[in-house]
């Protein structure tokens, strides 16, 4: 040890030497009498959680522990000084300068707040300036101890927090704080930056604390005339007493601060202005925020966000932005007015969920795209079983502020409670959010949530279609015998219906059983009518309703075009119509479209081999085969090998004339069929374009008998037109009814 180089209310800080590492770092030692009544087990097992945080802009521990019943931690050394010393030499600060101290700081609380960290002391002393940046420090310090003692600290005559920055919540003795917390801290900070002096001032912390509750904010223009009109707007509603009518997040702040100011107005405006070419009455769902302790909740707030979308799609005269698209934009930091022009929406609906035990907070907040003003806020602080009471609520204000309502007028709810058990609600929510992931754990996990849901409650329709959904898509896929998984994907729809007739869902899955199990062309087409007419902005079941009229109408490739443009419109930043799309235009010799169409799926989504495929397949078929092989090695190893880019790739390199890496595929493909389904459509297409027909029709046999799902769309698939010229095609064709 150094030697003292600060102390405050909680701690003396020393400049040391770590002798392991040779370096300068900051000890910092809590007061004994503060140790004592923590209790160094609790305190010690929070601080953990401060450890873990790591970001450009927040200062990290590099130790803690207890000696001797003294509890400390380990900072590094910062060579700077402290905002407050910088305060104290200039007063006021250039506002660049403000602007960008203020920009780091609230990234760095954008991300702790992501990791359910709440700062809880923002003050220009916990602000070190170090080579022209900003670090945070006692990131966490706040929050554990607060969490280690909360009723100790009061009886030891510690505060967390300081009185010049405190929040209203966090004056009035609130224990349950959120980031918008530590958004208002660092408005103050801000405002003293720019003003010159702090935003409330007074004798004795009494006085302070009450005018942070009490006081309305004067406009930072009064002191400083030169402060940008839209800094001083975005002040105005950081610095705002209620929570929710405040910024959501650090990066909403940091997005207010960098813009500018779109008008001068201090309310927002009773209607929206729409972005240019927008519908009027427009909206896109932003993901909810995850702001619980568990990150593992994140299926909770993407289950409440998908459940408001489908309750605002059931507005006419509303045009909703489909999830896929608004989806896109989750864990963005993005400014609202692109999200409104890349989704051609006028509002913008953005909020956040905390869930604690049998306890909800959700906020919401209705914001104008085109200039950011908040048109509606507020939060839910409820019991679980008050969800569905939330949600109808939310999208009922919505519809009210957009002036829309249902045919049958506005008393009618939105969102229906589709089951009384919350415990089955939970896991149908958890069901959908692996079955978003499309991967086989992941459908696996589906799986078993559906269930699990359906055996608490018999009677619960989403369930079942949910269950319905999953088994078709293990069978679509080819994860799945077909033989095994899609009778239960009808029986499961069935159900569903049974119990609720509107289940696009449910009218989906079965669909997809009578087209790729069935082979029940008729039955296919009215499950797919049926679907699009309860879920019509679906760009899924549009884009492969596409790919089913391509099958059954050969040559009559506009009609299924079109019906891809459909799906393209209605979900314009979601990658699987692209590369759907994409083989439609390259089957109808479209190819330099088809080529832009998959390159656009790659770009949506760089891990998926289904973007990569379509762009590969759409290349080969215009004969650019260095470009194609190029996008299928790609689509192999972004699949983990999956059995679709496998037999591409054979294909490719088979067209080159590359035999022995080609049969190297296929001899892969026959060793994976001895511990899993491989379906037997590859070992055809392989043999046709060896010259084997006799063995490709024997794998064709195996094909039709075990229902094998890309058997219904092999029908324009270049790949088999060796096949096409044998008597014995045209003979599988008319017993699958496809002449």
């Amino acid at each position: 040890i150094d030697r003292e180089i600060g102390s405050g209310g909680m701690a003396v800080v020393y400049l040391a030497e770590d002798l392991k590492h040779r370096r300068k770092v900051a000890l910092k030692v809590l007061r004994p009498e503060l140790a004592v009544d923590i209790g160094s087990d609790r305190f010690l097992r929070e601080i953990e959680l401060a450890a873990a945080l790591t970001h450009p802009h927040i200062l990290p521990l590099h130790d803690s522990g207890e000696a001797d019943g003294v509890l400390y931690y380990v900072m590094p050394y910062v060579d700077g000084e402290s905002l407050r010393s910088r305060l104290n030499r200039e007063k006021q600060l250039p506002v660049d300068d403000a602007l960008q101290i203020t920009r780091e700081v609230a990234d760095a609380l954008d991300y702790a707040h992501s990791q359910d960290v709440v700062h809880r002391d923002i003050k220009p002393e916990n602000i070190m300036l170090s080579r022209g940046h900003a670090l945070v420090v006692d990131f966490g310090i706040g929050k554990a101890l607060h969490v280690a003692g909360a009723d100790q600290l009061t009886q030891t005559g510690v505060s967390i927090g300081t009185p010049a920055y405190m929040s209203p919540e966090q004056a009035a003795g609130q224990q349950d704080l959120d980031g918008r917390s530590d958004l208002y801290a660092l408005g103050c900070v801000l405002y003293e930056m720019l003003a010159g002096e702090p935003l409330f001032s007074g004798p004795t912390a009494q006085a302070i604390i009450a005018k942070h509750i009490t006081e309305s904010v004067t406009s930072v223009l009064a002191r400083r005339s030169t402060v940008p009109a839209n800094v001083d707007e975005a002040l105005a509603r950081v610095l705002a007493k209620a929570p929710a009518d405040r910024f959501t997040t650090g990066a909403r702040f940091a997005e207010a601060l960098a813009a500018p100011a779109a008008s001068t107005a201090r309310h927002p405006a009773p209607e929206p202005s729409p972005v240019s070419g927008a519908p009027e009455k427009s909206i896109a769902v932003l993901p909810f925020t995850n702001i619980s302790a568990d990150p593992e909740n994140e299926y909770f707030s993407d289950g409440i966000t998908e459940e408001i979308i489908n309750a605002l799609a059931q507005l006419p005269g509303l045009h909703v932005a489909a999830r896929t698209s608004a989806f896109s934009f989750k864990g963005q930091n993005v400014d609202l007015r692109t999200v409104g022009e890349k989704l051609n929406v006028a509002t913008v609906l953005e909020g956040s969920v905390r869930k604690v035990g049998n306890r909800v907070r959700i906020t919401a907040q209705l914001i104008d795209a085109a200039d950011g003003y908040h048109l509606w806020s507020e939060r839910y602080d409820r019991e679980l079983d008050d969800i569905f009471a939330i949600q109808d609520e939310i999208a009922s204000t919505i519809a009210d502020h957009l002036k829309v309502t249902l045919a049958g007028g506005s008393d009618q709810a939105l969102v229906k409670p589709a089951t009384a058990n919350l415990e089955a609600y939970e896991l149908y929510l958890k069901g959908r959010f692996h079955l978003y992931q499309r991967v086989d754990l992941s459908f696996q996990n589906a799986l078993e949530c559906f269930e699990r849901a359906v055996a608490l409650d018999s009677d619960y329709a989403q369930a079942h279609a949910g269950m319905a959904e999953t088994h078709a898509m293990l069978g679509f896929y080819g994860l799945r015998r077909p033989n095994e998984v899609m009778p239960k994907a009808k029986v499961e729809a069935l159900r569903a219906l049974a119990l609720d007739d509107t289940l696009g869902v449910a009218h989906h899955a079965l669909a997809l059983v009578k087209l790729l199990h069935e082979w029940d062309w008729a039955g296919a087409t009215g499950e797919f009518q049926r679907a699009l007419d309860l879920d019509p902005g679906s760009a899924v079941i549009r884009s492969q309703y596409a790919l089913f009229i391509l099958q059954m109408l050969e040559g009559r490739h506009e009609q299924a075009i079109a019906e891809g443009r459909r799906a393209l419109e209605s979900d314009p930043l979601s990658a699987y119509p692209k590369y759907v799309v994409s083989l439609i235009m390259a089957v109808a010799g479209k190819h330099e479209e088809g080529i832009r169409l998959a390159q656009a799926a790659v770009s949506n989504e760089p891990n998926s081999f289904m973007g990569y495929r379509s762009l590969g397949l759409a290349y080969r078929w215009q004969g650019k085969h260095e470009e194609a092989t190029a996008a299928l090695e790609r689509a192999v190893e972004v699949s983990g090998r999956h059995q679709w880019s496998v037999g591409d790739l054979f294909a490719e390199y088979a067209a080159q004339g590359r035999w022995d890496e080609a049969n190297l595929l296929m001899e892969e493909l026959r060793e994976r069929s001895e511990h899993e389904y491989v379906q037997p459509i590859w070992r055809a297409m392989s043999e046709g374009l060896l010259g084997n027909m006799d063995a490709a029709f024997e794998a064709l046999e195996l094909a039709y008998a075990e229902r094998d799902t890309i058997l219904a769309l092999v029908k324009y698939w270049p790949e088999f037109d060796p096949l096409r010229g044998d008597s014995r095609w045209d003979e599988l064709m008319q017993r699958m009814g496809l002449t």
